[in-house]
């Protein structure tokens, strides 16, 4: 190149955008028994006048949930149907344009009734509508209250894996109240406490030792034990979203048994329930714990007895192929270079670390291994 066509060159501008941090916020998680009834005035009075916008199931309108939050008043309400497939694009822009039509702004709060997919379509309505908007999560599943509703996951699944398109979006009040799920079905409600025995293993050895020792009334739905079960969830969960609240690294303990799990699911067409997956997950890596010299049958065995109290799945069923589920581990939303790391644990209360990481590598051979022992 001559000098004279360096000359001229055309050189760019540059300019810096400053973009300030994230201001620090915080949120309440009230739980109680029979409160549901007096949330409305609560969200009347941390919100005042604005709009809002209640998204909840069909179940939980059937269940009389809905109209003893409202309590006769007239709020725009939109109710999907029940179970993982409303839970897609269709779904949400459905969602959104309802809001549309009821001529909510960018002042509304959106309230979520129901359970995780709810309270999951709710979380992302929100944060896109008019480019973000406050929710607030009332969740009335065991499943929800466990996990879902605490810590600002939000999202829908595509026609491939769960969870493909989403963000996190925190709640800003939380409302539990355990009287929600005397009226869940038995298999919904047992499914949910998996959650619990994942927030056990992971972090509360005694925790595990309570549920393990307590398991006939929890099944039994006495409300005290709920309520002590859903605190020390929150405590567990809020513990783990303030030191990592977008999932760079702690917050992947939370996935402890849903990598697999998560295959699982979306490999049965989600013919099985999110928890019964996330058991067979947790079995699965129990076994990859084993084949890597981090735990012992004695130790997965506990783990199985309390998973066969809760009458959820300890098996793959015969019609899933280990093929598909590899598949979808590899469309992980965690995954790089087609392969997620996983979280795993050095013994019950205990996630394993390496290097300070929270989730470690797992040759595909060790899995695929494990998935044809399950």
């Amino acid at each position: 190149m001559t000098t004279d066509s360096k000359s001229k060159e055309k050189t760019m501008k540059e300019l810096t955008v400053k973009v300030p941090a994230t201001k620090a916020g915080e949120y309440k998680i009230e739980i109680g028994t029979d409160i549901l009834g007096s949330v409305w005035s609560k969200i009347e009075s941390q919100f005042g006048s604005v709009g809002k916008f209640v998204i909840t199931d069909a179940n939980v309108a059937k269940a009389g949930h809905l109209d003893k939050l409202l309590c006769g008043r007239d709020i725009p309400v939109y109710v999907i149907s029940p179970g993982e497939s409303s839970k897609n694009m269709n779904t949400l822009v459905s969602i959104v344009e309802a809001m549309e039509n009821a001529y909510l702004g960018r002042d509304t709060v959106v309230i979520a009734l129901g359970g995780g997919v709810v309270g999951d379509i709710a979380g992302f309505a929100a944060a896109i509508f008019k480019r973000g908007v406050r929710v607030v999560q009332i969740p009335t599943t065991t499943l929800a209250q466990a996990d879902s509703a605490i810590g600002g996951k939000t999202g829908v699944d595509s026609s491939l894996s769960k969870n493909a398109f989403g963000c996190f979006w925190h709640p800003l009040a939380v409302y539990i109240d355990v009287a929600t799920l005397k009226t869940l079905d038995d298999r919904q409600y047992r499914a949910g406490l998996v959650e619990s025995v994942k927030h056990a293993l992971i972090a509360d050895e005694k925790y595990f030792e309570f549920l393990e020792n307590n398991i006939d009334t929890i099944l039994q739905r006495r409300t005290d034990v709920l309520e002590k079960i859903a605190e020390q969830n929150c405590r567990i969960k809020a513990a783990v979203v303030e030191a990592d609240p977008t999932e760079k690294n702690q917050r992947r303990m939370l996935n402890y048994g849903h990598t697999i799990g998560h295959a699982i699911e979306s490999a049965s067409g989600f013919v099985l329930l999110h928890g019964e997956a996330v058991g067979i997950g947790i079995i699965a890596a129990g076994m990859i714990e084993i084949e890597m010299g981090l735990g012992d049958e004695k130790r997965l065995a506990r783990i199985i007895k309390v998973l066969k109290a809760l009458k959820v799945p300890v098996a793959i069923p015969a019609n899933i192929s280990k093929a598909a589920m590899v598949d979808v581990i590899k469309r992980d939303k965690k995954a790089i270079n087609k392969w997620p790391r996983f979280v795993l644990i050095d013994r019950i209360g205990a996630v394993h670390r390496m290097e300070g990481q929270w989730a470690v590598e797992v040759k595909q051979d060790v899995v695929e291994k494990v998935l044809g022992k399950l």
